[in-house]
């Protein structure tokens, strides 16, 4: 098959497009006949990229973790999935991405896309949609009624949280350069602060914190959440708690039914996964590159 490899560190620089045996299915597996791809930028640096969980080097890898594609071959013993199926979720961390025509992917990390969907809007679902909702239902606690002030609303997480943060009922606080402003608008946060030319200290202390963005914005963060609040980041731990509540770190986790309830609801039209460019396999290496100017998710498409 082919597929996008990098064998060294150093960067999208090493990406290159070759031909590579197709993956072998483990048990538990499925075999994904990639459709569309998508990753974040710095995943070239984490561990899992350059290593598997016993901690030996497992170059060439793939990248791109989030994954839509067509189920081709069913592991004797694997349950929930038979081939055909049009599935999407997310491949393993320390295992080969999606950046390739074929993936083995645990089934337990997949769910069913819905016809209404496509696969490039199914591949900018996983990671962004699963950290979305951890981040403001698992860890954050939101309830109806409640304000959450959400960072960076104009990236692909953010833009799902403000979704999904509406829809539960909230009153959202959107942050992110100007440019977000009318896309935060539109997902519908009732607000929107201009890092670049506003305070978002000035805005009435919030029942939850959702930070995407980390740094010196996250250290000043605690001081706008509510005594008892929360504080979520996505980024690192955060430096300070909030008055008598609660401040948490987390890393998203591959969960079906979460996969399940975001996939129906943007089948439904609730929830709108922000593609900012799509690219062939080929132009992998100028889409890691491009990501970090772009709003929202960029989509490799086979």
């Amino acid at each position: 098959m082919r597929a996008i490899r990098i064998h060294k560190r150093g960067g999208s620089d090493g990406l290159v497009l070759e031909d590579t045996p197709l993956p072998y299915a483990a048990t538990g597996d499925v075999i994904v006949e990639v459709r569309a791809a998508s990753f974040v930028p710095d995943e070239l640096e984490w561990p899992g990229t350059w290593a598997d969980r016993t901690g030996r080097e497992r170059t060439p890898s793939i990248p791109a973790h989030e994954v839509a594609g067509v189920v081709s071959e069913v592991r004797y013993g694997t349950s929930g999935l038979a081939v055909g199926d049009r599935v999407f979720g997310l491949t393993d961390w320390h295992r080969d991405g999606a950046a390739a025509e074929y993936v083995a992917v645990e089934a337990r990390n997949l769910a069913p896309i819905p016809e209404e969907l496509g696969f490039v809007q199914a591949a900018a679902l996983p990671l962004a949609g699963l950290t979305a909702w951890q981040g403001l239902f698992v860890h954050g606690e939101l309830r109806p009624g409640q304000r959450v002030l959400i960072h960076g609303a104009g990236g692909g997480t953010g833009t799902l949280a403000v979704q999904l943060a509406r829809e539960a009922g909230a009153h959202v606080i959107a942050t992110g350069r100007g440019r977000a402003a009318e896309v935060a608008a539109e997902m519908g946060a009732k607000t929107f602060v201009d890092l670049e030319r506003e305070r978002f200290e000035d805005v009435e202390p919030v029942d939850l914190v959702f930070d995407t963005i980390g740094g010196e914005l996250l250290e000043r963060s605690a001081g706008n959440v509510k005594p008892g609040g929360t504080l979520v980041s996505i980024t690192a731990p955060p430096p300070v708690r909030p008055e008598g509540g609660r401040a948490v770190f987390f890393i998203v986790e591959p969960n079906r039914d979460q996969l399940t309830e975001l996939a129906r609801r943007a089948a439904a039209g609730l929830l709108r996964p922000h593609v900012g460019a799509v690219h062939p396999l080929a132009e992998a290496r100028e889409a890691f590159q491009g990501k970090r100017g772009v709003p929202g998710k960029v989509v490799l498409e086979i």
